[in-house]
């Protein structure tokens, strides 16, 4: 492995974590998710991973206290980070011109909500890269991808099961509404595993990478938002077959002709089914969501 550049940002250790924590009076918040990265390695290989290059604008949502933010600087053209919690929003520039002098110019803050985020400051986000909060992951992930179409690739580290999700194929167990929205906007896989060892405090679950790579939506003459509205019906009643679920949208007939016309069997479940099918589907059906 080669040495690093003498200019490059220097990471935080596990000791650089906890004193960064107690010198803001931070501890770490279970209903905002936060479990802070403490290894170097780690970083670098979610870097690696994520294939984050020269020309890229990254978005990181909720850096922390800067582990990932600090390896994406050492890479990256810029890195745009979102951060919620206002004492880690205050000590984040501060750390980043600590620690990478020679590439703080290219970091920017926003003190804000990911959820309600309406815009990013600067050149559009070529790519995602963070460590979600567990509790808002997959919504958080979303609206980013429905947010800012420049989005075109991506790394979240996020709790396994949902990682899993996100990944699955249809028919699959773990096949559910995360794993078709966000087939709607990319083609995502699972890209690892990450050990509890790695995070303080150390959560009481397993945690996976999963990328993604743009696509175009499916063709079709429905909104997303109808598209979704199919979706959230389908999987509303799992053991229902679809001409049960669907109607919930639209009366009986309706939902029978637009399954006919779409080519779908009426007694088939949500989870047999791809996003090409709900997109045909509430084609046929005209939801108004």
């Amino acid at each position: 492995m080669s040495a690093e550049r003498s200019d490059s940002p220097r990471l935080l250790a596990p000791s650089d974590v906890r004193a960064l924590a107690e010198r803001i009076g931070m501890r770490p918040s279970k209903q905002r998710g936060q479990n802070f990265v403490i290894d170097a390695n780690t970083v670098r290989r979610i870097v690696r991973i994520a294939g984050v290059g020269s020309d890229d604008v990254v978005l990181e949502v909720g850096p922390g206290l800067g582990s990932l933010t600090l390896a994406l600087l050492g890479v990256a053209q810029r890195v745009v980070a979102i951060e919620i919690d206002p004492r880690l929003a205050d000590a984040l520039p501060a750390t980043v011109a600590a620690r990478a002098p020679a590439q703080a110019q290219r970091f920017e803050l926003v003190h804000a909500d990911a959820m309600r985020l309406s815009d990013v400051p600067g050149p559009p986000p070529t790519a995602l890269v963070a460590n979600l909060p567990y509790n808002v992951a997959v919504p958080v992930l979303l609206h980013l991808l429905a947010l800012l179409p420049s989005l075109d690739r991506g790394l979240v580290m996020v709790q396994a099961e949902v990682a899993d999700r996100l990944a699955a194929e249809p028919g699959s167990r773990t096949y559910g509404v995360p794993s078709v929205k966000a087939a709607w906007y990319a083609d995502v896989r699972r890209a690892g595993s990450v050990s509890r060892s790695v995070f303080w405090p150390a959560p009481n679950v397993d945690s996976g990478l999963v990328s993604f790579v743009r696509r175009e939506p499916p063709t079709t003459s429905a909104r997303r938002e109808e598209v979704f509205a199919v979706v959230d019906a389908a999987f509303a009643q799992r053991r229902k077959g679809l001409r049960a679920a669907l109607r919930a949208l639209a009366p009986a007939d309706r939902v029978d002709a637009a399954l006919e016309a779409a080519g779908v069997d009426g007694s088939t479940r949500g989870e047999q089914l791809g996003i090409d099918d709900f997109a045909r589907m509430a084609s046929e059906l005209e939801v108004r969501s």
